[in-house]
């Protein structure tokens, strides 16, 4: 028994060590930020996105400036950023994923279908809408609304395009929307925080937030900050922080033109 205890001794040690190198790896000079640098309208290496805005906010209110470790957000992105010590916030993560530590959520949007104005198709917000069938639909491959799609019997209709791409050279959603003015398509079906401030630059173009699908997966996400698995001080001290400028930060939002829902993703935020 002696043994066990001794054994269970050292591997405690060792655990509070780990925890301690995990917190240490956090900077206190800067708010060290992990980002794609071309996830338009998200994130720009411009400053331009509007999780830029976000960390400029956070930072301002930690009083201290902004760091970026710039990388293409796909593949090893949290191994080679967060994980490895170079940064110490993803400003956007979806809500459960287990690669990071979430913070509290602090904006809940969904995927919607991206019309023409004057599209017939203008007035459609389900994706089982029969109305669909027979017109090109743009949509990521890989994404919850590809597979409601599929089991709408919409699989001869879909046009996909790569889920995990480098956005310095390939454009998905941007060539999706070009294709909806131009005609190539009749609708795309496209991650709302993405579409929509896009969306509301265009005055030829609309989204319209799926909110009212029955089967398949969910359309609507909670976002997060992400943080190292480990690090509860620094996740209560970002908490706090959503906590107390959730109107700044809705601001921001709202001003980029993301649609922000309740947070069971039924209605708009108020």
């Amino acid at each position: 028994m002696t043994g066990r205890i001794a054994i269970a001794a050292a591997l405690a040690c060792l655990g509070g060590a780990a925890q301690a190198q995990v917190a240490d790896l956090r900077a206190h000079d800067a708010l060290r930020v992990c980002a794609d640098p071309a996830a338009v309208p998200m994130s720009s290496q411009d400053g331009t996105g509007f999780e830029n805005r976000i960390a400029e906010l956070i930072a301002e209110k930690l009083g201290v400036p902004v760091a970026y470790t710039w990388f293409p957000q796909g593949p090893g992105f949290i191994r080679k950023t967060l994980r490895a010590g170079l940064c110490d916030v993803v400003i956007g993560y979806a809500q459960g994923d287990e690669m990071v530590q979430n913070t509290n959520h602090y904006y809940t949007s969904a995927y919607g279908i991206v019309t023409r104005r004057d599209s017939p198709l203008a007035g459609v917000d389900l994706l089982e809408d029969p109305a669909l069938k027979g017109h090109p639909i743009g949509v990521v491959a890989g994404t919850p609304p590809a597979t409601n799609m599929a089991r709408a019997g919409l699989a001869k209709d879909m046009r996909g395009w790569d889920l995990f791409v480098d956005r310095r050279v390939e454009n998905p959603v941007g060539d999706m929307l070009a294709q909806v003015k131009s005609g190539d398509l009749a609708a795309a079906v496209i991650w709302g925080p993405l579409a929509g401030p896009l969306v509301k630059a265009d005055p030829e173009l609309q989204f319209t937030p799926l909110l009212h699908e029955t089967t398949g997966p969910r359309m609507f996400y909670r976002i997060t900050m992400g943080v190292r698995p480990g690090e509860q001080e620094w996740k209560r001290q970002l908490n706090s922080l959503i906590r107390r400028h959730q109107d700044e930060i809705d601001a921001i939002l709202r001003d980029a033109g993301v649609p922000i829902l309740d947070d069971y993703g039924k209605e708009p935020k108020t």
